[in-house]
């Protein structure tokens, strides 16, 4: 089999086999096979897209190019979430004790991450004395015990994947929706869930802009999980304007408590009443829709779900006082206060943009090496659709640098008003199962 062969039949828009599928990853991760050649099948799959099959067959292929976790030690259907990514997304700190609460399992594999503010694991360790340092027998332990625990990923966990994408960067082929999904599904797959939930996020604060594309993202990660026997539906949600209210590490744990305890910001409430509800349908702990959202309701009236975050929290070396005195969180030094120019209403917030303010504060990565400050970042007061007094603030920043003019300035920059009114965006644009 020669590489120069299967690189001429994807650009003459042909299916590959399941056998060339392989002996290109099989080759790129030894090396065997150089960049310009994976470069020229990354360009012609760009160009001539792939079938079901094929992206199917490019996933497995990446799940079986590393370590694959076994999670056969833990009892009943072990359920994940991914989200592709977004503006103060903290659904995972209140997803997972949510539903672990209800009786459905969740082994969490999560990561630390480039962008405006850290991934799950960083928010995380805003907690005093939480890690994520677990053997797979402790790991196990916990899932069983409480339902739910999360480690950091694998250094030899889809190593395909983790090439082909620092390729796909520099070649102009990140927008491919087959290599996105195989991407992304890889990941899933090798860490062991039986089921997946995928919230699929659309807009200025997305990676996929439109909702076109969001859905053609979603439907393709949804046929791999069904090809390749594992369970998967996707949401489809607004990233047109942060998610929440809080942007930044110890922020958005507190944002999380807040809505743990039936206090949260409306639209984070109903997303993760929304995934999480698929999440127990999936994991069998109730027969519809309907059902599971009731069970969810209760456990968040009741205490139950803010009780197992602080199991979780204690079970992972963190103080579980910060739940009931989120003052014990990092605090940052200083408090600016964003005041509105002029009445009106928030016709738009350009939410990738404000990311970007809470970046500049600490709050995120701006390369691999930056170091995270856990206690900056940004609230907002206002979202699109409310209305707005002269001199009512519109964010409030936490900083623990005396000067932010430039971050004041890129938020009046990217939130308009206008005079008159405006309606809300919908959260949830689409459902997907098929």
């Amino acid at each position: 089999m020669r590489m120069v062969d299967i690189i001429e039949k994807k650009r003459e828009g042909q299916e590959l086999t399941t056998e060339e599928i392989r002996f290109f990853i099989q080759g790129y991760t030894d090396g065997s096979i150089p960049d310009y050649q994976a470069s020229s099948l990354l360009m012609a799959t760009y160009f001539q897209d792939m079938s079901e099959r094929e992206r199917a067959d490019l996933t497995m292929a990446m799940v079986e190019s590393g370590d694959q976790i076994d999670l056969s030690d833990i009892e009943g259907i072990k359920v994940d979430k991914h989200s592709t990514g977004g503006v103060g997304d903290t659904t995972t700190l209140v997803l997972g004790p949510l539903v672990a609460a209800v009786g459905v399992p969740v082994a969490k594999m999560s990561g630390r991450g480039l962008g405006h503010t850290g991934g799950t694991i960083d928010k995380l360790e805003a907690i005093d004395g939480f890690h994520v340092e677990l053997s797979t027998e402790q790991f196990a332990e916990q899932v069983n015990r409480i339902k739910l625990a999360v480690i950091g990923q694998s250094g030899n966990l889809t190593p395909a994947d983790k090439k082909l994408y620092a390729l796909r960067d520099v070649t102009a082929t990140v927008s491919s929706i087959p290599l996105i999904a195989s991407s992304i599904m890889s990941k899933k797959i090798a860490a062991g869930a039986d089921a997946i939930v995928l919230d699929v996020k659309t807009g200025d604060g997305a990676f996929m802009k439109t909702v076109e594309d969001s859905k053609k993202l979603a439907h393709a990660m949804v046929q791999i999980g069904k090809n390749v026997g594992r369970n998967t539906m996707a949401i489809i949600s607004d990233m047109n304007q942060p998610l929440g209210y809080a942007i930044g590490n110890a922020l958005e744990v507190k944002e999380a408590i807040d809505t743990l305890r039936g206090e949260g910001p409306e639209d984070l409430t109903e997303l993760c009443l929304t995934l999480g509800s698929q999440m127990v349908v999936l994991g069998k702990k109730a027969k519809t829709i309907e059902e599971a959202r009731t069970k969810l309701e209760e456990v968040i009236q009741n205490g139950k779900a803010l009780e197992v975050f602080k199991e979780f929290i204690e079970s992972q070396g963190g103080n579980p006082s910060v739940v009931d005195d989120p003052s014990l969180l990092p605090q940052a030094k200083y408090t600016f206060e964003v005041p509105a120019k002029e009445q009106g209403y928030v016709s738009h917030i350009v939410a990738d943009e404000i990311g970007t303010a809470a970046m500049l504060l600490g709050a995120g990565r701006a390369t691999k090496d930056s170091v995270i400050d856990l206690a900056v970042g940004i609230i907002l007061h206002k979202k699109v659709g409310d209305s707005v007094k002269e001199g009512e603030s519109l964010a409030t920043i936490y900083a623990n640098q005396e000067e932010v003019k430039e971050v004041i300035d890129k938020i009046y920059a990217n939130i308009s008003l206008s005079e008159n009114e405006v309606k809300a965006p919908e959260l949830i644009e689409e459902i997907i199962t098929e």
